[in-house]
């Protein structure tokens, strides 16, 4: 049977892939004492469906690539803020004109 695991996504940059991480949490065999372990998984994401903070659950399939043995079967919850990349303006800066410039100090001669 294929493991089915949730987590939260972390990066969909990628086309159609998203890395998601899973948090467990561990009790250490001799001192007893819980600790937590991230793990991090790549995803295929067919329809690029899952966005930045949403929780979902993902399948073990075939392996896809290198790193890629999971597959996104639901999205689960929605993240609350939706995260959007800037986009580069079209339009470079242009350069600052005489009047925005810093005004320097009368030097020593013109003092005089």
């Amino acid at each position: 049977m294929a493991r089915t695991l949730i987590g939260t996504v972390m990066s969909d940059k990628v086309d159609k892939t998203i890395v998601i991480a899973v948090h467990t949490r561990k009790t250490h065999p001799i001192y007893k004492k819980k600790y937590s372990v991230t793990t991090r998984f790549m995803a295929h994401d067919e329809k690029n469906e899952a966005n930045v903070g949403d929780k979902v659950q993902i399948i073990e399939c075939r392996p896809l690539s290198r790193r890629k043995r999971f597959t996104l079967e639901r999205v689960i919850e929605n993240a609350r803020i939706t995260h959007v990349e800037p986009e580069a303006s079209a339009t470079e800066e242009e350069p600052a004109s005489e009047e925005t410039k810093p005004k320097h100090t009368a030097s020593k001669k013109e003092s005089k």
